[in-house]
């Protein structure tokens, strides 16, 4: 709940500009004997005195009765949504191919890892209704953060994955088994609180490792109605690759022969009722999340309700409670001048 404060007649301020003027007026001794009986009885330095607290009293007053004037307003603003996300999967390839450099980031080269990070960051935040959660895969499958609305630890733990902290291998079908079997159990966890699930699978390779085809992987989505996004990340044919020594430092590039096995990647995603991507570089690993987006994005409604608590009569009584407390001391002081 957001609280708010509002004046509903805020012209009214103006008017205390015109109170210096009245004070400058007021003290003018002169303006004082002319306007005003017993102006000798005024004129006392016992009465001026007592004055001074009655003319800041009825100041004070006048100030307080301006506020009151204008309408200060508390309005408390509450929101409701009834909107319901998604529960999405990131599966995130990290097989040694992923270290090629056939992607530029700031017209630097990069390799794709390091290329698709900030593109999975932008699209976790851009998806604030939805509970996300990241499988990483080479040798095997396992999972790097469970679905969760904290989408600014995930992108710290997409921001941790790298290459080689999994024994190497493309195990794609293990990757869609795994995925599809965090999103059942987040599916038991909030029933009838998601929209749907669906498996972002990114990947720049072939299957060659674990246990589990990819179609069979896929079958298992399917079953689960759950759709697989695929993409299919870098190029076809001899790419720059990091040379190392036996101690795994880098010592120069060399050219390698890669491959992509796109026609697995479309046949999961038609067969999951997903879409299939190509993106061979930067900008188009963007596009491809981003239109993941447009067609996987619900519209929720958003109620707003807006709670209007008048304050004027707080000024006003002060207005009030000055006005006779002010009236009393130049009562009081004016009799003492004429005795």
């Amino acid at each position: 709940m957001d609280t708010k404060f509002q004046l509903a007649s805020p012209y009214w301020l103006l008017a205390l500009l015109v109170l210096p003027v009245v004070a400058w007026l007021r003290g003018r001794r002169a303006v004082s004997a002319m306007i005003l009986p017993f102006s000798g009885a005024w004129r006392r330095p016992s009465f001026i005195g007592g004055t001074k607290l009655a003319t800041t009293l009825v100041f004070l007053s006048a100030v307080a009765m301006i506020l009151a004037l204008a309408r200060p307003q508390s309005v408390a603003t509450e929101r409701h949504s009834k909107s319901r996300g998604y529960d999405i999967i990131l599966a995130v390839d990290l097989s040694g191919s992923m270290e090629a450099e056939d992607y530029f980031v700031n017209r630097k080269r990069s390799n794709r890892l390091q290329a698709v990070k900030p593109v999975l960051s932008a699209f976790i935040n851009r998806r604030e209704n939805d509970r996300i959660g990241l499988i990483a895969f080479a040798g095997r499958a396992y999972t790097a953060a469970p679905l969760t609305f904290d989408h600014k630890w995930l992108a710290r733990q997409t921001e941790r994955l790298q290459i080689g902290l999994i024994e190497d291998g493309t195990a794609i079908g293990d990757a869609l088994a795994v995925a599809t079997s965090r999103l059942l159990e987040g599916a038991k966890e909030r029933a009838g609180e998601r929209e749907g699930a669906f498996i972002v699978l990114l990947t720049d390779g072939e299957n060659t490792a674990g246990m589990m085809e990819p179609m069979e992987g896929a079958t298992l989505a399917k079953e689960a109605g759950i759709r697989v996004y695929t993409i299919a990340a870098g190029k076809n044919g001899y790419v720059p690759f990091p040379r190392r020594n036996e101690r795994g430092e880098r010592i120069g590039t060399t050219q390698q022969l890669l491959r992509v096995d796109t026609e697995t990647l479309k046949k999961i995603s038609d067969f999951t009722s997903g879409e299939f991507f190509r993106a061979e570089d930067s900008d188009t690993i963007d596009q491809a999340f981003q239109k993941i987006d447009e067609s996987s994005t619900i519209e929720f409604e958003v109620r707003q309700y807006s709670t209007i608590t008048e304050l004027f009569p707080y000024p006003l009584y002060a207005a009030a409670a000055f006005a006779l407390l002010g009236l009393v001391a130049g009562a009081n002081k004016f009799r003492e001048a004429l005795a």
